[in-house]
This record gives C-alpha cells, structure tokens and sequence, in this order.
C-alpha cells in the first residue's frame, strides 16, 4: 500500500524493534510508499517498563531524552526526503491506568507531534502482546478466563477512547494475540461482543479511523486487526479504515500489504482514509483542533490497487 499510519524503529525502540529510523524510512521509499507516519513509542513510568527495557538499563529519564531525540531526528530526516515521501511525525500511546493521561499531554505539550495512535497494551498494568506468561498474569487478575480478560480491554480501551479520541486507534483487537483461540469469534461471548459494539460506535462518532494493522498477518492470525466481523460492523456505521504495517524494522515495512488486499476485497471495504499534511495556505478545517495541519484524506479501493505494485514482490 502507499501509506502506513504505524511504525518503530531500532534507533528509538531499542531491543523492541531493529534499524536505524533513517533506514526504515528509506525502505518506505524505496517500496513507493505515499505517506509514511513514524509513531516511536511515548516515556512511560519505570514500574511499566518492559522486561526488555529493564534489562537494557533505561530509566524514566532515558525516555525522555528519547522522545526528544527522536522529534529532532524525525524532522531532519523529513526534510531531507521531503521530495521523495510525506513523512507525519506522531508517536504511539500506552493507556496504562487513567494517569496516562499527564504523560500523554506532556508529550503533546513537548513536541508539536501531528497525530498519535491511540492503543491500549496492558491490562491490570500487565503486557498483554510480550508473552504467554504476561498475559496469564493479566488474565488472572482479571478473574481468570480470556472472556472475562477481553471484557476488561474492551472497557479499559473506551476510557482510553473516551479521554484521548485518538485520530488513529490501534490494533483494536490485539488482546487475541495471546489468547488460548487468536481466532476466536468475538460474537461467541454477548458481554465481549456488545463491548466492542459501543467501543465503535463511539469511534464512529468522533470520526476516529481504525487500522488495519497487517502485524497480525505476520503474528500467525489470518486476518489483520481488527478481524472481519469489527471491520463489517464499524462499516455499517459509516467508520473510516486506515492502513498500517505497524513496522519494527526494515523487513517489516509494507510486510503482508499484499494480504490486507485481499482481506479488504472479502470484506467489501471499498474506501481508505489516510493521513496528510497541509502546507502553506491552503484552508481547510482541522477533524482535530489539536493538530491543526493535519488532514484527513480518502482513496478508492480501485485507486489503491493500481498503486498496488508490491503485490508481486
């Protein structure tokens, strides 16, 4: 596809992801991609670090040089590609608990980011997407089955939904990444289900964009986040779809595009939004006040798929 709405590097997601941010945007030029947003993961507090971050020694104060790093590397390496690829700096948020919220203001208040992803990775402040012992360790917590755990992240991600409306929401599904059945119906669970129901309406009613994420592809799913049974019900109320290949690294970037195609035709999505850049002074009204320059544009599926010339590589 020519767009990706989610990806990490090595250089600013150290021992998460792998390359240089200056290499992974290089690919995306090289594989003709449009638009390209870079979305480095926020600081977060010590006691939600990652095992992998604790082992490599960072500390809060680390994520904050950082984020800071990354903003000034982010805007040098735009305007050096600028003639090749629109690069939109943004980052990805953790909703971890309600305090979130302050360090999530604080990295907007910081760096006049352009968007972000909203995504929620924990549950009961326990990963849920590092491994199988981590998510048992929410599940429990959570009263000990996957059902009563997806109840639990679908209300966490309305409180993230309801205090960020992010323009972006991330692998709305990603707690079956982990689960005893990733490809579970959500339909099979009443309580799951009409969760995430009101969990679209309410994206819906913002004019939030949801991603289709092809890191599920890759993950071992057959379909991409959100599964097909969300991406129908969210069409059915007028919800506008994204793209992402959710990168971390250079051998990810457009990995699997291909197969969201094909997803996109079984589904009958026949529209994509995507995020751009407005320049100059050229008018428009802003779908979000905190982000005046950024615009939301749409795209056929017919469009998208005579721009589909990764589709044989």
């Amino acid at each position: 596809m020519p767009f990706s709405h989610h990806s990490h590097s090595g250089q600013f997601c150290p021992g998460h992801a792998k390359d240089s941010l200056e290499e992974v945007i290089q690919t995306a030029i090289s594989k003709k991609m449009q638009v390209f947003c870079l979305t480095e993961h926020m600081p977060r507090h010590k006691e939600d670090f990652y095992p992998e971050e604790i082992e490599g020694g960072q500390t809060e104060e680390w994520h904050e040089s950082n984020e800071a790093a990354y903003w000034e590397e982010a805007t040098r390496l735009r305007a050096k590609y600028a003639s090749q690829i629109q690069i939109i700096i943004g980052f990805e948020c953790d909703w971890i608990r309600p305090e979130s919220r302050d360090l999530i203001d604080r990295s907007l208040s910081r760096f006049p980011f352009e968007f972000f992803v909203g995504s929620v990775h924990h549950m009961h402040t326990v990963p849920i997407d590092f491994d199988r012992t981590m998510y048992e360790q929410a599940r429990e917590l959570a009263g000990g089955t996957d059902e009563r755990l997806f109840e639990d992240y679908f209300d966490a991600q309305l409180e993230m939904l309801q205090h960020l409306k992010p323009l972006v929401v991330g692998h709305f599904d990603l707690i079956r990444l982990k689960s005893d059945d990733m490809e579970r119906s959500f339909m099979t669970w009443p309580g799951v289900w009409s969760r995430i129901l009101r969990n679209l309406d309410f994206i819906a009613s913002y004019g939030g964009m949801l991603e289709l994420n092809g890191a599920a592809l890759r993950k071992g799913m057959s379909e991409p986040y959100p599964k097909a049974e969300i991406c129908k019900e969210f069409m059915a109320r007028g919800g506008r779809f994204c793209l992402s290949d959710d990168s971390h690294g250079v051998d990810q970037v457009s990995l699997n595009f291909h197969r969201v195609l094909e997803f996109l035709d079984r589904t009958g999505i026949s529209e994509l939004h995507y995020l751009k850049m407005v320049e100059g002074s050229e008018t428009f009204i802003a779908p979000d006040a905190r982000f005046p320059r950024t615009q939301v544009a749409s795209i056929s599926l017919d469009d998208v798929r005579q721009m589909a010339f990764w589709e044989t590589v």
